[in-house]
């Protein structure tokens, strides 16, 4: 009897610490808490947002943080929206977290960075996590043993985590995180992140695209397809290497992701940057300037697709001519 109380005692006590730590980590104050809350702040947006034809912006923080869907909206006249959320979700979890707000008639633009795009098996350091957070445990079929181990990391804070949200309480007032800043009506990041560190290098990219990120980008495309909706592919913008080995892959990688869907980029520089002045905290995130530069860009890349492949010619003006549309 004594014996079982002890257990009893001790499987409360750990139990009440565990759930102490996945509050912190998955409700309120963790990182992960944040990025769910963005995520569902985006969500709701897009189940929000109803039109004939929208273009929805899809990625990890490579697209949430370089795109402009404000400026993208102003320059073609339709509902823009930014869904992207982060990386380290990984592909396989990122695309379904996503597919409940397509409906037909969507353009789907998916930006993916090369983390996930290089990635072998679609899961990246987030993947069981952010389902179990947002609701969804095992979202983009995440193993039972990672599932398993994400889940009891949830109720272990880290002492990095914990050290930063004990300054912020002294020093601000309240908790903050990588992604606590405010999104716009389009989803859109609001504060632009400052690199800390001086020193910049230039990313290379060591492979192409691999074969599982092809095959679940091309599931992808069936699954949006059957709603409806169309996909169109990006590459990132990144402050990298020109060196023979980088170019190849991201050549090899563009024209892997054209067999699937057409691909928004820039044939001469394959949107390798080697201003550093352009970026923000990462190879990716772009500061204000950059954003728009890029953006802009953007948009005239995807007025040069032939959308009448995959539209009627009544949608095909939808777009080129907003305020000559059809209702």
């Amino acid at each position: 009897m004594n014996k079982f109380l002890r257990f009893s005692s001790w499987f409360a006590i750990a139990t009440l610490t565990w759930g102490v730590g996945y509050f912190y980590n998955a409700c309120y104050g963790g990182e992960l808490s944040w990025l769910r809350m963005m995520y569902e702040q985006k969500i709701a947006i897009a189940k929000e947002v109803q039109a004939p034809q929208r273009i929805l912006i899809v990625g990890g923080s490579g697209a949430h943080y370089t795109v402009d869907a404000g400026l993208i909206q102003q320059k073609l006249g339709i509902p823009i929206l930014n869904i992207a959320t982060d990386g380290p979700i990984g592909l396989d979890v990122i695309l379904p977290s996503i597919s409940d707000v397509i409906k037909k008639g969507d353009i789907v633009i998916l930006i993916p960075e090369y983390l996930l795009l290089l990635d072998k098996d679609g899961w990246g350091a987030r993947s069981g996590q952010f389902g179990v957070a947002i609701g969804k445990p095992g979202l983009g079929n995440v193993p039972p043993k990672q599932l398993a181990q994400d889940l009891m990391l949830l109720g272990i804070p880290s002492l990095r985590a914990a050290t930063k949200s004990s300054l912020d309480l002294v020093e601000k007032g309240h908790l903050t995180g990588y992604y606590s800043d405010p999104v716009t009506a389009k989803g859109d990041p609001t504060v632009m992140k400052k690199r800390t560190k001086s020193e910049w290098w230039e990313l290379k990219i060591n492979d192409s695209v691999s074969p599982h990120s092809l095959k679940r980008i091309q599931q992808f495309k069936q699954e949006i397809e059957a709603k409806g909706a169309t996909l169109i592919l990006g590459l990132s913008w990144i402050y990298g290497s020109t060196d023979t080995k980088t170019l190849n892959n991201i050549r090899k990688t563009a024209e892997d992701l054209g067999k699937i869907a057409p691909v928004l980029y820039n044939k001469e520089t394959l949107n390798i940057k080697t201003e550093s002045s352009l970026f923000a905290d990462t190879h990716y995130h772009l500061n204000p300037d950059g954003r728009r530069t890029r953006t802009i860009e953007l948009v005239e890349q995807f007025k040069a697709v032939n959308i009448v492949r995959n539209y009627s010619t009544s949608r095909y003006y939808e777009i080129q001519e907003p305020h000559h549309r059809k209702r």
